[in-house]
């Protein structure tokens, strides 16, 4: 029903920027513009960890691990939600997902690798 799509990653030095986007079909613009939208992270051997929430009144939150260097925006129109992240560090090394609800379900993207060499 739902599918979300990751792009944006690749492999960056540390201090660099990436920005993240996360594209969402089969639901219309109306209905992605209720949802809110999460994007996780998830190191290798460790578990998944939630990143950043935007909701659908564009209300945000964020790890402390990324306050203050990455933010989370959507624009409804292109069914897209971002992540801008500056000032990279190897610790954010990680496969990134984006990750809503929709009908009680858990809709995943496949993921897009970053890596942030030091």
């Amino acid at each position: 029903q739902v599918q979300l799509v990751e792009s944006g990653g690749g492999l960056v030095q540390a201090g660099g920027s990436l920005r993240l986007s996360c594209a969402a079909s089969g639901i219309t613009g109306i209905i992605f513009s209720i949802k809110t939208v999460d994007w996780y992270r998830q190191a290798a051997g460790k578990q998944r960890e939630l990143v950043a929430t935007i909701t659908m009144d564009a209300k945000t939150n964020y790890a402390d691990s990324v306050k203050g260097r990455f933010t989370i925006s959507r624009d409804n129109a292109k069914k897209t939600v971002y992540l801008q992240m500056n000032s990279l560090k190897p610790e954010d090394t990680a496969v990134w997902y984006c990750h809503t609800v929709h009908r009680s379900l858990d809709y995943w993207g496949q993921g897009t690798q970053v890596t942030v060499s030091s």
